[in-house]
């Protein structure tokens, strides 16, 4: 087995942090966090507080102010020597109003949101000598940001551990299990639990047992977080009269625990601490990006031992780059390092990743039914979104049999189109005419209708259905329609009309057969063929449908209905597989006609979470304005690619909608290129002779220019030499 490879990427280090968070307002984070600060300190990390916003302090009084909590953090580490490695405490937002950061933020004109905090606090780190950041929040997790995002949603941007500071008091149990749901549900890692006992822990019931009380608290929240498999320190802190130099080493002395977990080699496996060095000159960012980098490693390796990846050979195992999080266009790799996503997983994550609208309905509906079998039953999140499909998708289409993939979906058209003809009595009609360069899935069904020579399937054709092949549309998108581009059409429905059942291609543009784009009168020309020739139409648009290529489905630039239309990859935002196929009422009653039924049903099929969040995404289309945000990506695309028109080895670049496209006159070298393109900071997955871009609709123009900008550099290098 050759050994593991992987991409390391120079440049930035990782944000080695912790977030200090709150249950709720005033239950001592900020004492914990100075408190944890001066422990660090004494265990020779150096570490810097940051507060990225502070309220109720002006930005010229934010080491002054009585209420800052730099002050706090000073006083926290005022006995300890003033060397180089005390560094002073940040806050990098002030804003004079005390109140929750979204109003103190507006009353001065400003608008917080969760990204550009995140870039302020990487810009700090970046521009900084810290070998750690302790990051505190802003009250409880909840308080708002903007009116769309709450501190969580920084917590979740930035990706580091939390420290959940909770107030340990009658009725606290109820706040800090509530935040470690919140927590758990947004993918963050629970570095540990601090409860502060509160000045009056009884307060509104006389007569409790206080001490009893209190131990209860931290009783049960032991067994609960072990419960949902937490395996975080719990810490009890005392209350103390007063915050003077002992009681700050008291404090100190009772995280020292904690501090040596976060700096132990066993958490040091998912946070950064090096193996076997827990304290001092061990800890730092070099190292941290040395463990980043081992890390990685290691989880290609075992992959490489254990995974079979889809295109690839299990003897020469592919190069990976392992993935820890996603985030909006981001992709977050294992030891640290971000990418600009340009795939949209696969042309699926069209509103990027971790949604919270998509994530919400996840949860959601997870609580009530994550699944039940679809034969002889039925639920809401079905039926809503075959209503919605249906209105959004072509006039005339009446049913909608969902599936569990894309290539699923092409079989039950398939299916469909063939018991249609039976139904109707022309059982002869059992091959399917499509055009040459397309590509609609990997299973048998499907495989039979891709090309022949590149569909990737030639090993399996003496097994597969043998269908009947026509020319490309030679008719490009941006050029005049050449009538003549449907002669090889009209000829083969000459010769063989009777026997063809259905017409399938993918509309206006083939995906994984090329990436081409062809003129949509073609496909009005190809209809009318149909119709003369009593063949169904089938359009594949899993690649294409929700707005891709500038409309909601390519059919639209035709203006023309199929008889069937498959769907999927984007249908969920890419959260969770689920595909769809509908029908005309035509169809299905012909398939029906004499008590028959049609003959397929996957046990999966119209899984309520995955139909959940395909309702919350379509929302999302419909509320977002995707017409707008895939125009300014053609746009983007257009300028950004552009100057790849003139490179040596480039035979054609073309943009349509969300989709960009540099095609070369030979095959490209597509690892060299990915470790390019990882090596830059963006993720882009060339093939054959094609390195083209499909971002999430949400990504910002500066993103786009980059990945332009990156795949323009890379044909400049020559890094998509195959002799490289």
């Amino acid at each position: 087995m050759p050994a593991a490879e992987t991409v390391a990427v120079p440049g930035q280090r990782p944000l080695n942090g912790l977030f200090v968070a709150g249950s709720g307002t005033d239950v001592g984070k900020t004492v914990v966090a100075a408190a944890l600060l001066r422990a660090l300190l004494l265990a020779g990390v150096r570490v810097q507080a940051v507060k990225p916003v502070q309220t109720g302090v002006a930005p010229q009084d934010a080491h002054t102010a009585p209420q800052a909590d730099a002050r706090v953090y000073a006083s926290a580490v005022a006995g300890l020597p003033q060397g180089v490695d005390m560094l002073p405490a940040q806050a990098l937002h002030c804003f004079a109003l005390p109140a929750s950061p979204h109003l103190a933020a507006a009353r001065e004109g400003a608008r917080l949101s969760a990204a550009d905090l995140h870039k302020d606090i990487v810009r700090h780190w970046q521009c900084g000598s810290a070998e750690m950041l302790l990051l505190e929040g802003a009250g409880g997790l909840r308080v708002p940001l903007n009116e769309r995002e709450d501190m969580l949603d920084l917590m979740a941007a930035v990706g580091a551990p939390v420290l959940l500071v909770g107030g340990n008091y009658l009725g606290g149990l109820n706040h800090i299990l509530l935040s470690l749901d919140a927590l758990c549900h947004n993918g963050l890692q629970l570095a540990g639990l601090v409860l502060v006992p509160t000045a009056d822990p009884a307060a509104g019931c006389p007569g409790v047992d206080v001490q009893a009380m209190l131990a209860d608290n931290a009783s049960m929240l032991r067994q609960r977080m072990q419960h949902k498999g937490i395996h975080a320190p719990l810490v009890e802190l005392p209350r103390l009269a007063q915050l003077e130099a002992s009681a700050w080493q008291t404090l100190a002395e009772h995280l020292e625990p904690l501090a040596s977990h976060l700096l132990s080699a066993s958490y040091g496996a998912s946070y950064g601490a090096e193996p076997g060095v827990g304290h001092g000159a061990g800890y730092t960012a070099e190292h941290t990006a040395k463990l980043g980098a081992e890390r990685d490693q290691a989880l290609v390796a075992r992959d490489h031992q254990a995974v079979w990846h889809p295109y690839a050979s299990a003897a020469q195992p592919p190069m990976l780059s392992a993935v820890s999080r996603t985030r909006a266009n981001r992709i977050v790799l294992t030891e640290g390092r971000e990418l600009v996503d340009g795939m949209s997983s696969w042309w699926a994550a069209v509103h990027g990743y971790n949604h919270p609208r998509l994530m919400d309905a996840l949860h959601s509906q997870a609580g009530r039914m994550p699944h039940v079998m679809f034969g002889g039953l039925t639920h809401e999140p079905a039926v809503a979104l075959a209503e919605r499909l249906l209105r959004l998708m072509p006039a005339g289409l009446e049913r909608v049999f969902f599936a569990d993939s894309g290539s699923v979906a092409v079989e039950v058209a398939l299916k469909m189109a063939l018991q249609y003809q039976q139904g109707r009595g022309a059982s002869g009609r059992s091959k399917f005419l499509t055009p040459r360069g397309g590509y609609h899935g990997d299973t048998f069904g499907a495989m039979s209708v891709c090309d022949p020579v590149t569909g990737m399937h030639s090993l399996f054709s003496a097994m597969l259905p043998q269908q009947i092949f026509m020319e490309r549309p030679g008719c490009r998108f941006d050029q005049p329609f050449d009538p003549a581009s449907l002669n090889d059409a009209r000829r083969i429905f000459a010769e063989r009309g009777a026997k063809i059942a259905a017409v399938i291609l993918e509309p206006v543009v083939q995906g994984a057969g090329g990436m081409w784009f062809y003129h949509p009168e073609y496909l009005r020309g190809l209809a009318d063929l149909c119709r003369e020739a009593g063949a169904l139409l089938i359009f594949d648009e899993i690649a294409t449908g929700f707005g891709r290529t500038g409309k909601m489905f390519a059919a639209e630039w035709a203006g023309i209905t199929p008889d069937i239309l498959c769907c999927g990859k984007a249908l969920t935002g890419g959260v969770l597989t689920l595909a769809a196929t509908a029908c005309t009422g035509e169809v299905a009653q012909q398939i029906c006609a004499g008590g028959n039924v049609f003959m397929h049903g996957p046990t999966f099929m119209a899984n309520a979470l995955a139909c959940a969040v395909a309702c919350a995404s379509l929302d999302l289309l419909e509320e977002e304005n995707w017409q707008q945000r895939v125009a300014q990506l053609e746009s983007g695309l257009r300028e950004g690619l552009a100057p790849c028109a003139g490179l040596q080895g480039v035979a054609d670049v073309r943009v349509l909608g969300g989709i960009g496209v540099v095609e070369t006159h030979e095959p490209v070298n597509t690892q060299a290129l990915q470790r390019y393109f990882v090596q830059h900071g963006v993720w882009i997955r060339p093939f054959n002779r094609l390195v083209y871009l499909m971002p999430p609709y949400i990504t910002p123009a500066e993103d786009v220019a980059q990945l332009c900008t990156v795949v323009a550099g890379a044909l400049r290098a020559g890094a998509h030499l195959m002799s490289q």
